[in-house]
């Protein structure tokens, strides 16, 4: 990083990576930074100069003595919202926020004041966060997004404490709207290879992974039949389960009062969800297998327990099946989709909403049993299913209209004998 000193050492030019040259300098024990926006350095120098003037200036004017850096207001926002949200939001929702500004945020606006901020700031930091990535690569436009998102939410903090004004406008001046991707999901014919390649794995498992292997087969096709997010299925219970009889052939379904990412809703599952669960219900209790167990079984049936099927409030799914089912989708070659993608649990969620699109289900009604909205639905799910295009409405024609016949034709036209005699 090249630097140079100006007004004997009380100001500092330096450059990082970028073009333009930054400068710093401190007044009453607090520092401050800016962009001079020059990318030469005699230009820089002669902005710094100026700046530092008119900062020292406004500090004789008792104008910086009561302003707030970013570092201080994000203390506050970290103090507020882990309070205020408390049993709202997870403890790692909110560890996502203090990690971002501990990683990110605040060694870049730390020691700002609050009214330095702008938005031309805001893209200094993007272009920042892209030059300085460890990994040589882009962050994610996501990954950003989320950064930018906190970094408002401090300003936010600020504002109701009326250390700042306003709030800038801190939208990306390019590229404002990302280009609209389907999200990983199994088409029909994947979705069958899937669970056939569990089915398969469950029969020819050895007897100390048996349990687990039969258990993701039944979790493949019960999130396939309802819909639920992975999280959603983690903390489900047998009591929140219940099977009923309902629809038009009295067909039996699973109706589920469901605990996760939208707080309490519920879902009403396919009727092909009922059988995978009924084996759940009726599978006993995972018992290790171990040589120590099996020589006290061999010894003394007797002190052998009898197995145990699981209670109303046991989870539905104890187990983790995350390692095992990346492993089969490896093995069946569906790890990654059309667009390199890969595929995790959450696919299977995706899985769900398309074919229920697939076969014709009101969107609206998909939206409510999904616990999502029907925007969400039409931007990453019904764009990519052919099947919501109407064919007969696209291919309308309109009917031809017939040639009217001038005068000229008329007159020209050859007279009927018939009509002439009948004259």
């Amino acid at each position: 990083m090249s630097r140079h000193e100006l007004l004997g050492g009380m100001v500092q030019v330096y450059r990082r990576s970028g073009r333009t040259w930054h400068c710093s300098a401190s007044i009453d024990g607090r520092q401050y930074r800016a962009t001079t926006g020059e990318d030469d350095l005699v230009l820089a120098k002669q902005a710094a100069e100026d700046w530092f003037l008119a900062l020292r200036g406004k500090s004789k004017a008792g104008i910086l003595k009561n302003e707030k850096t970013f570092k201080q207001a994000a203390d506050q926002f970290l103090k507020e919202y882990e309070i205020i949200t408390e049993g709202q939001r997870s403890p790692k929702w909110i560890s996502g926020y203090r990690d971002r500004l501990r990683l990110h945020l605040l060694p870049f606006f730390g020691n700002m004041a609050l009214s330095e901020i702008t938005p031309g700031r805001a893209q200094e930091y993007r272009v920042h966060r892209i030059e300085t990535s460890r990994t040589g690569k882009a962050p994610a436009r996501s990954t950003i997004h989320d950064e930018i998102v906190t970094l408002r939410q401090v300003l936010k903090t600020a504002i109701r404490h009326e250390w700042l004004a306003h709030l800038p406008d801190f939208s990306p001046p390019y590229k404002s709207q990302g280009k609209v991707v389907h999200r990983p999901w199994f088409s029909p014919e994947e979705y069958r290879r899937l669970f056939e390649t569990t089915r398969l794995h469950a029969k020819e498992a050895q007897p100390q992974h048996k349990w687990d292997a039969e258990q993701l087969h039944d979790y493949v096709l019960f999130l396939g039949n309802t819909g639920l997010r992975p999280d959603e299925a983690k903390n489900l219970q047998h009591r929140d389960v219940t099977i009923v009889e309902e629809g038009r052939a009295g067909e039996r379904i699973l109706e589920i009062e469901v605990r996760g990412k939208r707080g309490v809703g519920y879902c009403k599952s396919t009727p092909m969800a009922v059988v995978p669960y009924e084996r759940l219900l009726g599978r006993a209790k995972f018992v290790p297998l171990g040589k120590t167990r099996e020589r006290t079984r061999k010894r003394n049936p007797r002190q052998v327990p009898p197995p145990e099927f699981p209670k109303p409030t046991d989870r539905v799914f104890p187990g983790n099946h995350i390692g095992q089912f990346n492993r089969l989708l490896e093995k069946s070659e569906l790890k990654l989709d059309r667009d390199g993608k890969p595929r995790t649990a959450y696919s299977l969620r995706h899985t769900y909403i398309c074919m229920r699109l697939m076969e014709g289900a009101d969107v609206y009604q998909i939206a409510k049993n999904c616990r999502t909205s029907v925007e969400m639905i039409e931007k990453f799910y019904a764009a990519h299913i052919k099947n919501m295009l109407d064919a007969v409405a696209i291919n309308v024609m309109r009917p031809k209209v017939k040639k009217r016949a001038s005068p000229k034709d008329l007159y020209d036209a050859p007279v009927d004998p018939d009509v002439l005699n009948q004259l």
